[in-house]
């Protein structure tokens, strides 16, 4: 008998190969601490979902596990390099291991569908054009849009360019997926069917992922484990169970969307305006 419930990876035993190893990360944009001694794993065929309020760090984690910055502090293994200590060349080449789906789905403007998720193979592999058209309506099968090849991005709904940027993310058959919000501003049946398409990528290609996300249901949906962040801190990380039943006040707060910011005395509010060095707090 089958079952709609997804079943979880075993990913919390030690044999199951780590995928993503963040030790100790600290990270700064100018004054400010976004990441404050971050750890943080990621196992082989997991799926792992990040949560947080607004500036809690989230996405700026996901932007230094991919090498997109440089931390003030720390090491990071991707598929077991280090990956500020590899070459250039061996950076490239770990990269493609790896597949990225962007929140604003950054797709081409001036290329069709087809051209864009056909991009990472013409510029990274030396494949004749007839297998690249083959391997690009094959990701595009995967993700619901066949036969839609050659539209343009202008002529897709907001859902369409999602599972568009997906097809081209998984293109390479990478081993690791990152998703930044990946059902950010689509309705919930959409927003469903995109979690379904993730859990399908997880079971049948065998990937391991990471997803940040704020939405509560899509991450109950999909998680293996949950990270949640605040303040640039590793707050808890549990299974979805775990997290549901935590009784730390944050984590509290987070599943129960209560804002964290108390009122600001009025008094404090115009010092805060009229002190001389006004930073944010």
């Amino acid at each position: 008998m089958s079952s709609d419930k997804k079943q979880p990876n075993q990913v919390n035993n030690d044999e199951v190969e780590t995928v993503v190893n963040v030790k100790d990360l600290v990270t700064h944009y100018g004054q400010r601490k976004i990441l404050d001694g971050v750890n943080f794993e990621v196992k082989k065929g997991e799926i792992r979902v990040v949560m947080g309020g607004s500036g809690s760090g989230k996405s700026t984690l996901l932007w230094h596990i991919l090498g997109l910055y440089e931390p003030t502090r720390g090491q990071i293994e991707v598929l077991g390099k280090d990956i500020h200590s590899i070459s250039f060349n061996d950076q490239l080449k770990l990269k493609q291991d790896i597949g990225v789906s962007f929140q604003s789905g950054a797709l081409f403007s001036s290329m069709t569908v087809g051209d864009n998720v056909a991009f990472p193979l013409r510029e990274f592999t030396e494949l004749d054009e007839n297998t690249i058209r083959i391997i690009s309506r094959m990701k595009l099968e995967v993700v619901n849009l066949g036969g839609f090849h050659k539209l343009m991005p202008s002529q897709l709904s907001g859902g369409m360019i999602k599972r568009a940027a997906l097809a081209r993310s998984i293109v390479m058959d990478p081993k690791l997926l990152f998703f930044d919000e990946p059902s950010a501003g689509l309705d919930p049946v959409v927003s469903s069917e995109i979690d379904d398409l993730i859990l399908s990528l997880r079971d049948t290609m065998g990937m391991s992922m990471v997803v940040v996300t704020h939405e509560l249901d899509s991450a109950f949906k999909i998680a293996d484990r949950i990270t949640v962040l605040d303040n640039g801190k590793n707050l808890i990380t549990g299974s979805v169970e775990e997290i549901k039943k935590s009784d730390n006040k944050r984590v509290m707060d987070l599943l129960q969307r209560r804002s964290r910011h108390d009122k600001l005395d009025p008094s404090e509010y115009l010092r805060r305006l009229t002190q001389e060095n006004y930073t944010l707090t």
